[in-house]
Parts: structure tokens; sequence; C-alpha cells
């Protein structure tokens, strides 16, 4: 055999051999969820299994493990409701010494729960008057929960047209109240209950008002009284 040929049958085996290994790293899961970890890859999973603080999954034919207070926005009264539900995670850590997947759902949770906030606070316009229920109260002011489900805050200063030192010395917690949307900056909405009283005294101005008719339409001369008399 040529020393040419030779050469070519050596680069043709490393070539190979270099593929190889190219596919034995691609098989490896371990390598394939450290790079869905990478990249922030979504993962729909089935939960198959219920243990003590979390629930398992499967990814690529390693056991995962989605810890309780990585599986809901809230807290989960009982994991056992979770069994066989589907549901949407990302990697979070991978230890493969220690045979270790950890998974979550959380975060992408909380990315839907804001896009959808999103999408509603881009829905309301300024001057919608709505209903709500005080949340917590602070120095500054009361925080409203409103009846589609958001939030918002009423400055002490739009509490009343009074003067209000304290949003507790006239409202409390669990109150019904009704407010006006008065401004929408960077997700967060602005309320006013006082906008609502001045908005009833001027309509209540505007209803009382009386119209003065002038002064010739209301005088009445002799002729005009008397022009009806029979004498």
């Amino acid at each position: 055999m040529s020393e040419e040929m030779k050469e070519l049958q050596t680069n043709e085996v490393t070539e190979t051999m270099a593929d190889y290994e190219d596919h034995f790293d691609d098989a490896n899961p371990w390598n394939r969820v450290q790079d869905y970890m990478d990249k922030k890859t979504v993962l729909p999973v089935k939960i198959e299994g219920v243990v003590n603080g979390g629930v398992i999954v499967m990814v690529e034919g390693l056991r995962g493990f989605v810890p309780a207070s990585k599986l809901s926005l809230s807290y989960i009264e009982n994991l056992e409701d979770y069994l066989l539900k589907d549901i949407e995670v990302q990697v979070i850590d991978v230890d493969q010494a220690n045979n270790r997947l950890v998974l979550s759902a959380r975060e992408l949770l909380k990315e839907k729960e804001k896009a959808a906030r999103d999408a509603q606070v881009a829905s309301l316009k300024v001057g919608t008057v709505l209903k709500g229920t005080v949340e917590t109260l602070q120095n500054y002011g009361a925080f409203v929960k409103l009846e589609n489900g958001l939030s918002g805050l009423v400055h002490v200063s739009q509490i009343s047209q009074k003067r209000v030192k304290m949003p507790s010395d006239v409202l409390t917690v669990g109150d019904e109240v009704e407010v006006k949307i008065i401004g929408i900056k960077d997700g967060k909405i602005s309320l006013s209950m006082k906008a609502l009283e001045e908005d009833k005294e001027k309509a209540e101005e505007k209803a009382e008002k009386v119209v003065i008719p002038k002064a010739e339409d209301i005088g009445t001369n002799l002729g005009d009284l008397f022009k009806n008399i029979q004498l």
C-alpha cells in the first residue's frame, strides 16, 4: 500500500472517531439537560410521582425533582393533586456527579402571570370607575384590589376632599370602596376616591342650578293682566 493511501485511511479513521466522540456527547442525557439549563429551554413534562417535599418528572430518561416551592405560585396543600398532571418546567440545577437534576415551574408561571397582568393593565382607561376592596393600609395610602383582580394605590391625598392624616383614620382592611382610575404608569395604577366626591358635587350643582329668566320675560303690564277681564 502506498504512503498516500495509508495517510488517506488514517485521516478517515481520525475524522470518524472525532465524529463518534461528538455523538457520544450528544447521547449523554446529562449533557442535554445541561444544555437545556444554559438555554433556559421550556420542557413539557408529566408528574409521575410524589415524594417528600416535591414531585418527580422524567427528562431525557433522567429522574428530575421539582420542589413543592417551585411547582406553584401559591402554597400547595396536597401534592397528590398534581399527580399525572402535565406542566412546563425549566432546568435550574444539574449535578451529574451526585445524580441530581432539579427543575422549576415557578419562573414560567410568574412570566405568564406578569404577561396576563400587563395585558389587563393595558386595557384599562383613565377615568374608569371601579369597585374594590381595601387590601392593605400604609402611611402613604391604601392598596385596593379591584373587581378585575388588579390592585392599585389610593394615595392618602386622594382618599377624601377632607384632610386625612392617616389612611387608617377613615379606612379599614376589607372595606368595599368605589374608586376612579386617575393614572397608569409603568404598570402601576393610581386610584382616587376624592375624585368621585368631586364628580358627585359637580353633578349635584348642575342639577340644582336655577336658570333665571330675563327681566323682560317676567315683567307683566296692566294691559296683559286685564285684557281678558270683562267689566
